[in-house]
Parts: structure tokens; C-alpha cells; sequence
């Protein structure tokens, strides 16, 4: 049964007449003021997956200026997928307690284990992530970082699609304190920091090391520990902090990823702080 207030609605023969002009001018100047207000910023974070998003979450919260950057059309990574194309998901208990913070709901399996939807669980990270303040861009890609000094002051950004398509364009720049790299396997931001910077990485060789195969215990574990700074101001997050130092992949299960963002924020966070004070 239609209530009296919808139903009033349908009754109406038309609506507001539409102006296209007024429509593009609409997303052209929002899309332009948000860019703009962007373009400096205290955390750049590369890479839209569990460790960026609740990275992302995490310092908005905290009330520090917070652009996340999205090479996809999607945000959430490997998350979305779940499992072989079966979306959900599994978390350990201490995953969990992040998912709970965030209202995703679980299921217990067995006593140790936890699963959760994985759509809810991407869109719900990243709607926390939004209403918390951080500025979301999807279909850019970071093809660079502004280098000074040896040290990351921020990330040069493009169109994905310029780059898909191999047009010579340039790009522009976003200023940043800190940058963190949560690109996943393919651990972009710090390539280019190997390939051009001229400076060690601070893994035991200065390089990228490269992941390992499959071991989730192990790979949970190690994605905590390879959390930190690899490079003056920028910090490795997720799968990209075990390709990184050389760890293992873990497959879908995702605590690892949650509670390495939560650490990378925490981190930055202080950091910030201090050199505030």
C-alpha cells in the first residue's frame, strides 16, 4: 500500500523541468571546489582497499586532511571479490572488533573465525571513510611523487584513463606531509620511489623484496609488522607492506588489512601531532 505523501508524488503529471547546462555545471564546479580544497593536504593515500580505507576513516576522524586516491572505477580492492568471486569474507578476532567499530555485521564459524558480506563490508568502509571527512577520488592514478630533499612531499596524480590509454598528458601534483601506500600487490608508490628516487628503501637489501606465496598465518602476522616507514614520510600498508619487506600473500582474509591501516593511521597520527606541538 502507497502511503498519502507517496502517493501524492505520483499523482503529479510532471516534475521540475531539467536543465541539462545546469546539470554539468553542478558536477564541473563540486568536482573542481573538492580538487582544489585537495591539492594540499596532511596524508595522501594511495590505493582504496581495506588498509587505505580504514586508513582513510581513521585520520579524517582524527580531524587531518585526508585525499585517498582510486586508480578503479570501484573502491575496495580484493575485498570486493571475496573468495574466488564468493563475496564474503573472513576475519580473525581481532579483525573483527574493527568491523564491529564500523557496523559490519559478522558470523561466527567455529571459534576462531568470522565472516562478513564483503559488499557490505567495501561500501560500509568506504561511506565511514566519506562521512568521516576524507576526500575520495576514484579513477586517478598516482604515476609519481614530488621528491624533495631525499623526502616525499606529496603525489603526483593523472587520469587512469590517460594513462590506460598511453596519451602524453602531464599531470598535476597534490602537496602531502605523508603519503601512504596501500596499492596492494603491485606496491606502486614505492616502485617509483626504487626506480627513481636515487635513495635505500628501508628493507634489508633498500629494494623492493617482493611477496611469497600463500601462507595466511604467517601473512597476517607480518602485514602488522611490515607496517611502518619505508621512506621519509611514506608508510606501506596491506599486501603492499608484505611485497615490500618480502612476506607472504594470505588470501581472503582480511583482519591483517583492517588492523594494518588502523596501525599506519595511528602512526601518522602521531606524528602529525608532534609536529604540531
Amino acid at each position: 500500500m502507497i502511503s498519502g505523501s507517496a502517493a501524492a508524488i505520483f499523482s503529479k503529471e510532471k516534475i521540475m523541468p531539467l536543465d541539462e547546462k545546469t546539470i554539468s555545471e553542478a558536477i564541473i564546479k563540486r568536482y573542481t571546489d573538492k580538487l582544489l580544497d585537495s591539492l594540499l593536504c596532511d596524508v595522501a593515500i594511495v590505493g582504496g582497499g581495506p588498509s587505505g580505507l580504514v586508513a582513510a576513516a581513521d585520520l579524517a576522524r582524527a580531524g587531518w586532511k585526508t585525499c585517498l586516491f582510486e586508480r578503479k572505477l570501484s573502491i575496495g580492492g580484493g575485498m570486493w571479490g571475496g573468495g574466488m568471486m564468493m563475496n564474503e569474507i573472513v576475519v580473525q578476532k581481532e579483525g573483527k572488533e574493527i568491523l564491529d567499530e564500523f557496523g559490519i555485521n559478522t558470523v561466527a564459524f567455529g571459534k576462531e573465525y568470522y565472516t562478513a558480506d564483503a559488499v557490505e563490508a567495501v561500501s560500509t568502509l568506504c561511506s565511514r571513510a566519506a562521512r568521516a571527512g576524507a576526500r575520495i577520488f576514484n579513477l586517478i592514478s598516482v604515476e609519481d611523487i614530488v621528491l624533495k630533499e631525499k623526502k616525499a612531499r606529496g603525489v603526483v596524480i593523472n587520469w587512469t584513463a590517460v594513462e590506460t590509454a598511453g596519451l602524453h598528458v602531464d599531470p598535476l601534483t597534490v602537496e602531502s606531509k605523508f603519503i601512504i601506500d596501500a596499492t596492494g600487490h603491485p606496491a606502486e608508490v614505492i616502485k617509483v620511489i626504487e626506480k627513481k628516487a636515487d635513495a635505500a628503501l628501508s628493507t634489508p637489501s633498500g629494494k623492493i623484496l617482493g611477496e611469497r606465496s600463500l601462507w595466511a598465518d604467517r601473512a597476517e602476522q607480518s602485514t602488522l609488522e611490515n607496517t611502518r616507514e619505508i621512506f621519509p614520510n611514506v608508510y606501506v600498508a596491506g599486501m603492499c607492506a608484505n611485497a615490500a619487506f618480502g612476506s607472504y600473500r594470505m588470501g581472503p582474509i582480511f583482519g591483517g588489512m583492517l588492523l594494518s591501516g588502523r596501525k599506519a593511521a595511528r602512526m601518522i597520527i602521531e606524528r602529525l601531532e608532534s609536529e604540531k606541538s
